[in-house]
């Protein structure tokens, strides 16, 4: 009988992706496993995870952490409902191991699991261990941790693995860097709205077409009018909702302005790719700024925080990196020494039992 694997990864795309990688890993080392994701009505994973061919189940939980009174108090009475719905599933499917990577989406199956002697793991893409994460700590046989800020807060059970990406970010090709430069822009899938605004504030302070164009993923509520700002400006930019040839534009791209999310840092440091990261200053756990600064102190990126966000400080910081003689090369440098292109197959390795 094939076996099955429960991967606990919904939410968000920096939950949904890492779990999609092991996925792919784990079917890779043997096409006959069962691979089951499960994550939560409320997020992305209805359409990404068909799309990719994996099952799919949605289990009724609601986060608890960093949210107001009343949908504390929804998630509440919504746990017990989500507790008993990840107990049938586990004994249902018999899972040889359950992974989770954080996010709300994890915790009740993670739970459940280990209290019936099931194999358990838990993945922490973030420099700094989530609620969820922190909770099943106890419970679980080991942590795979993206960062060594990370592990240490695991103690024995935290494992060195770096954060699964797709595969194709590990193979770009270097850029030579020489004027015109490209820098590309994103605030995620649903895009970033102050961001979006610093950018358009920053266009008359940034080197001039000839010297720098633009390619600018919006987010679909603010295409038209961040287009339309473009054109008042009279810059020519590539202006889009969203962008689905993710490492295409990594590799064209001489500098990345983004947020600090944990899949997107993982994608830089795999691609090796020089950033100006804008942390998300209500991230849960504040963990997009500690993700930004760990990239930051390795020399890999530069953080501006969302308080001191403007268009000219922005500005600032692009028209610096490109212009320093050699400071790219010297980011990028920094990125590849913390990618860790082989992270699916160590955490695929944590997850069968062995030692990555």
């Amino acid at each position: 009988m094939a076996r099955t694997i429960l991967i606990a990864a919904g939410g968000t795309g920096g939950h949904l992706f890492p779990g999609i990688a092991v996925a792919e890993e784990l079917r890779r080392r043997d096409p006959r496993i069962r691979v089951v994701l499960v994550g939560t009505p409320r997020g992305m994973e209805s359409r990404i995870v068909p799309q990719a061919g994996y099952e799919l189940v949605l289990l009724p939980v609601l986060p608890l952490n960093g949210v107001g009174v009343l949908r504390l108090l929804q998630g509440l009475l919504a746990l017990p409902w989500g507790l008993l719905r990840a107990a049938v599933l586990v004994l249902q499917t018999r899972p040889a191991a359950v992974l989770g990577i954080g996010g709300y989406a994890g915790g009740p199956v993670v739970l459940v699991a280990a209290l019936l002697g099931v194999r358990t793991l838990i993945l922490e893409p973030n420099a700094k261990p989530g609620f969820t994460n922190r909770v099943l700590r106890p419970f679980v046989k080991a942590c795979a941790c993206s960062y060594e800020e990370a592990r240490r807060q695991f103690g024995a059970k935290g494992v060195l693995t770096g954060n699964p990406v797709r595969g194709g970010f590990a193979r770009l090709d270097r850029k030579p860097h020489a004027p015109p430069y490209s820098l590309l822009v994103f605030g995620g899938s649903q895009g970033s709205r102050s961001l979006n605004r610093a950018m358009i504030e920053a266009l008359p302070h940034l080197p001039t077409p000839d010297q720098l164009g633009i390619v600018h993923q919006t987010g679909e509520a603010m295409r038209q009018q961040v287009a339309e700002a473009y054109a008042a400006a009279n810059r020519p930019a590539e202006v889009l909702a969203f962008l689905e040839d993710m490492e295409r534009r990594f590799a064209d791209a001489d500098l990345v302005v983004s947020r600090s999310g944990a899949t997107t840092c993982a994608e830089l440091t795999v691609a090796a790719k020089a950033a100006v990261l804008v942390p998300f200053a209500r991230a849960s756990d504040d963990h997009q700024r500690s993700n930004a600064r760990a990239l930051e102190a390795a020399g890999a990126a530069r953080m501006v925080e969302e308080k001191d966000l403007s268009g000219e400080r922005l500005a600032a910081v692009i028209t610096e990196t490109l212009a320093t003689p050699g400071r790219l090369a010297l980011m990028e440098d920094a990125a590849k020494r913390l990618g860790r292109p082989d992270a699916a197959v160590r955490v695929a390795d944590l997850v069968e039992g062995k030692t990555p």
